[in-house]
């Protein structure tokens, strides 16, 4: 067998090119954060991880522009040999500080965070254990160790002693999203810390749509007042914090055992000074400009009370990721296509990204959206949930 036929006969994508509902890498022209341009299409974005709108911010903008004046535009090597600026070292120190642990890690993309921190510290003979709906770095992490991996229905500690029961002596790491990036929901730390420490677990939290967010921005673990009782917290620099990369807190000894045994950190270039500069100049303004947070969370309650007035299913969301549950694939799809008609870019989420028969409009929203397009979009919204009997 031809180990390409496979590439042939998948068709599931071009189907949906041919039918004009491919909703996916769909290329922007322009954007300012709240609006984009598609295809000489301008449409309001609700579909951004750019929470706290800081990507166009001056400040972040000129930080990166001064660093590549001095820096160049990379490192050229990996942190293990030649990559590691003072400029990493100082982001580490103020993210350990920021964070309220005594070290962290700064790795290349996010994604990169999970594979190498979980491979690392989960191995033979141990056990890591996750949610169901956990991000897909969590999963490739636990599977790239060689560790056996367990998984808890979402959000249900009764499950999770179960299997936390199930897992018996072993090294054990619970890995749970601190705010779900498809529901937006919150983990119920208050009631997994307990478990962990009654089993034996260490607890690690992926806070990447967390950070800038929850807890005065500084992640679920201060949203809950849990910080020293949460082993490791893990961020990205994609999102609040308008940049690429991500990193890992917490005690220093666990940190330095990564630093070294990590593959996704030791194997890859490092971040590049002018994605490094950004994030610091996001954590000046997310630590000395509160408004930034306060002002998101007024953007998202507006929209939560108008889909909820409206009709909308938006599930048990608690936070600016909210979404629109409509079930079926190619319903969620039409709708997609005609909010992307009338102005509105949201993101499609169908299986296997979610379970058969939840399919939905990922929405989320910035400091920066107005009431103006936050009301023009309920209008729309309203017009196209009549037209498509969701409401």
């Amino acid at each position: 067998m031809d180990l390409f036929e496979k590439c042939g006969a998948y068709t599931r994508a071009r189907d949906a090119v041919a039918a004009g509902f491919y909703p996916y890498f769909l290329p922007l022209e322009d954007t300012e954060g709240t609006e984009v341009v598609i295809g000489g299409h301008r449409l309001l974005m609700l579909g951004s991880n750019n929470y706290l709108g800081l990507t166009t911010h001056p400040k972040v903008r000129q930080a990166a522009i001064d660093a590549v004046e001095k820096f160049g535009t990379s490192c050229t090597g990996s942190r293990f040999l030649n990559g590691t600026l003072a400029l990493h070292l100082a982001l580490e120190k103020r993210l350990a500080r920021f964070t309220g642990k005594e070290a962290a890690l700064v790795f290349s993309t996010g994604f990169q965070v999970n594979l190498g921190t979980i491979s690392a510290l989960v191995g033979k003979g141990d056990v890591v254990i996750v949610d169901k709906d956990d991000h897909a770095s969590i999963v490739d992490g636990a599977r790239l160790g060689f560790g056996k991996m367990l998984r808890f229905r979402h959000n249900d500690v009764t499950d999770l002693e179960r299997v936390l029961k199930k897992a018996g002596d072993a090294g054990k790491l619970v890995v749970v999203d601190g705010l779900f990036s498809m529901g937006g929901d919150i983990a119920p730390l208050p009631e997994i810390v307990p478990l962990c420490k009654q089993y034996g677990a260490r607890l690690m939290v992926d806070d990447a749509h967390s950070m800038g967010v929850l807890g005065g921005g500084r992640g679920t673990a201060a949203h809950f007042g849990l910080v020293d009782e949460v082993d490791l917290i893990m961020g990205t620099f994609s999102k609040s914090f308008a940049s690429l990369g991500g990193f890992v807190a917490g005690d220093a000894g666990v940190m330095h055992y990564v630093q070294h045994n990590a593959r996704s950190l030791m194997f890859s270039a490092s971040m590049p000074a002018h994605c490094v500069t950004p994030v610091l100049a996001a954590l000046d303004i997310i630590e000395g400009e509160p408004e930034w947070i306060d002002r998101l969370w007024d953007v998202t309650e507006r929209m939560r009370k108008g889909l909820n007035e409206l009709g909308f299913n938006t599930g048990v969301s608690q936070t600016p990721v909210i979404p629109i549950i409509i079930g079926a694939d190619d319903q969620t799809l039409m709708t997609w296509k005609a909010l992307y008609d009338a102005g509105i870019y949201t993101n499609p989420v169908v299986a296997p990204g979610v379970p058969q028969g939840m399919s939905l409009l990922r929405t989320s929203y910035m400091a920066t959206h107005t009431h103006e397009q936050i009301d023009r979009a309920l209008g729309i919204f309203e017009t196209v949930g009549r037209q498509m009997g969701l409401i």
